[in-house]
């Protein structure tokens, strides 16, 4: 049975050689139908708005992730919303620069209003006073949101490439065993000669289908995690700016 069994293998291996080197994979895409093509094409474009949405995302979010920590530790250590904000405009990539800066503007905004209430301007001035808490509140809100939007730019199409390049691949394979089919009606015959092409495309469209979307679906819940965390960051800083204002100016 053993040397039954070998020489069955060496008469399958003698068989298919031949095939096997008269033509590699992109002699198989060049033989390969105009819509398997066209197939092939539109997954390579995903493929590669994709990888560079990746590479793009991973780069600016470690420096987010580095500008943030910088951040964190100036206003920690500063006294005055003043000396953080001379700061800002050097870190443009973290997003609790924009939280800051939307608190701050409503500081101001509502501290430029309390001279009207004084009674005696000959007075000496006193602690600037919040008029409205919440209306801080609101604004470190609505600027979290808007950071995280930014954060999220980019990542929907990780989404779509992941969720439609198996399909789009699917397609290719229908349209591969459909041709191979075709010709076995054409020929009459199950030769691997006449039914192999067929299959070949086949199997490079559904190939090709994961290729771009496997990679997609990782990064993209990777990178969502990062946003999530991001977000956490964004509303753990409001809470820590809301408490200051708090002490300071209520």
């Amino acid at each position: 049975m053993y040397r039954l069994g070998c020489s069955i293998l060496a008469l399958q291996v003698q068989d298919v050689a031949p095939l096997a080197g008269s033509g590699g994979l992109l002699k198989i895409i060049a033989d390969s139908s105009p819509l398997t093509q066209a197939v092939l094409g539109i997954l390579i474009i995903f493929s590669i708005v994709s990888w560079a949405i990746i590479l793009f995302k991973t780069f600016s979010y470690r420096r987010v992730e580095r500008q943030s920590a910088t951040f964190l530790e100036v206003f920690r250590r500063s006294q005055k919303f003043s000396e953080v904000q001379a700061i800002c405009p050097s870190l443009p990539q973290s997003p609790l620069v924009g939280v800051f800066q939307a608190g701050y503007a409503e500081l101001n905004a509502q501290f430029r209003l309390a001279p009207a209430a004084q009674s005696s301007p000959s007075a000496t001035p006193a602690r600037p006073i919040l008029k409205s808490l919440e209306a801080v509140d609101r604004a470190l809100i609505r600027a979290a949101t808007t950071e995280v939007n930014r954060l999220e730019r980019r990542l929907t199409f990780l989404a779509t490439t992941a969720s439609v390049t198996p399909f789009i691949g699917l397609f290719g394979t229908v349209v591969g065993i459909t041709i191979a089919f075709q010709r076995i009606g054409a020929t009459g015959s199950t030769n691997l000669a006449v039914v192999g092409p067929g299959i070949s495309e086949a199997l490079i469209a559904t190939a090709a289908g994961l290729f771009a979307a496997i990679p997609a679906v990782i990064y993209y819940n990777h990178f969502v995690h990062r946003v999530k965390d991001f977000s956490a960051t964004l509303d753990d800083f409001s809470l820590e700016f809301l408490n200051i204002a708090e002490r300071n100016f209520t």
